[in-house]
């Protein structure tokens, strides 16, 4: 499972377009933010809510983004490319050896355990998202799963609701010290809806680890041309 794979992709393919680092890193929120969007309304559609949670989460969250994407707006050029390509290389070598599979907890509807050490967690995690949103779900996704004691599908659902309120956050300040793309911000939101759709049905023809591999060789190739190209 890689949580919030899509800005593995994006964020390379900006930079490769010749939008400046920050440029790209700030850019990128617009489809978090609408695909975020998306997701709160559909968990919600199905009956899954808990807004006193997720809102204190975010908030916290938010706290760390907001601090977070202010060093993000001053990492540029060549340091932004191999700070990308090394959290590529950590994320490539967390799926290898399936340490971003999540603990099995059962179905429940509790608020979970441990809350003050979650939100002091997700402070650090808003920080991560803030800076550069990159594999955010593989910081969030663990302290809502195991350290909380959370179920998966209720980890999903605050998880995109701390996204998006954190992604609202980082993006105003980087839009207050960067130039937006917002064109292609909107293109990349279209696309990652219509990228949703096809993976869903791609997973369900072939299969996630196929999927899964594709996405590691594809990685790695990005990860080579920031460092080396």
């Amino acid at each position: 499972m890689v949580a919030g794979g899509g800005s593995l992709l994006s964020l390379p393919a900006m930079v490769f377009m010749g939008l400046p680092g920050p440029a790209a890193n700030g850019t990128n929120r617009i489809a978090i933010i609408a695909q975020s969007v998306s997701a709160v309304m559909g968990f919600f559609s199905r009956g899954f809510s808990d807004f006193r949670l997720s809102a204190t989460l975010a908030i916290v969250a938010s706290i760390g983004a907001y601090f977070g994407a202010k060093v993000g707006v001053a990492l540029d050029g060549a340091w932004f490319d191999r700070t990308l390509a090394v959290i590529i290389v950590g994320v490539v070598a967390t799926m290898l050896t399936g340490a971003d599979n999540p603990a099995p907890v059962e179905q429940n509807t509790g608020r979970g355990k441990n809350l003050v050490l979650g939100h002091v967690l997700m402070l650090g995690a808003g920080f991560w998202g803030g800076f550069i949103q990159v594999a955010l779900g593989l910081i969030v996704m663990p302290i809502l799963n195991r350290v909380m004691g959370i179920d998966l599908v209720r980890t999903n659902m605050h998880k995109v609701t701390i996204a998006l309120v954190l992604s609202i956050v980082s993006l105003s300040v980087f839009a207050a010290n960067v130039d937006i793309a917002w064109k292609a911000g909107l293109a990349l939101a279209v696309g990652n809806g219509i990228g949703g759709w096809l993976g869903a049905n791609s997973t369900v023809s072939h299969g996630a680890p196929l999927i899964k591999k594709t996405l590691i060789v594809v990685l790695i190739m990005m990860a080579v041309k920031l460092v080396f190209f």
